[in-house]
């Protein structure tokens, strides 16, 4: 059985991003993530922002992905959310379905 991880994460989407259905340009999408971002790092409640800001369906569960084995997300998310230890969180990760933060639970 493969080694699984628990994570949670933060979408923010754009219009270059099909069917994401975003009006914010990559620039913006990019700025706003790393706004988010440095809200988290000064202390804000990842989950709150996640069921704030995120264009995830899973911002309504605080982003929370629940666990996953390896080959269940796509390989740029993929290698940032197993490359963290427990309780840290990515830089932004850009993948096609937008920006992502994320962090991993176990």
């Amino acid at each position: 059985m493969s080694e699984q991880i628990r994570a949670a994460h933060i979408l923010i989407s754009h219009s270059g991003v099909g069917g994401a259905g975003s009006s914010l340009t990559r620039d913006d999408a990019l700025q706003q993530i790393g706004a988010l971002r440095e809200r988290i790092q000064g202390g804000a409640d990842f989950g709150e922002v996640a069921r704030e800001r995120s264009d995830c369906p899973s911002a309504g569960r605080g982003g929370d992905l629940g666990y996953f084995g390896k080959g269940a997300m796509v390989p740029e998310f993929e290698e940032a959310a197993f490359a963290l230890e427990v309780s840290e969180i990515s830089d932004v990760v850009e993948t096609a379905f937008g920006f992502h933060l994320i962090r991993r639970y176990a």
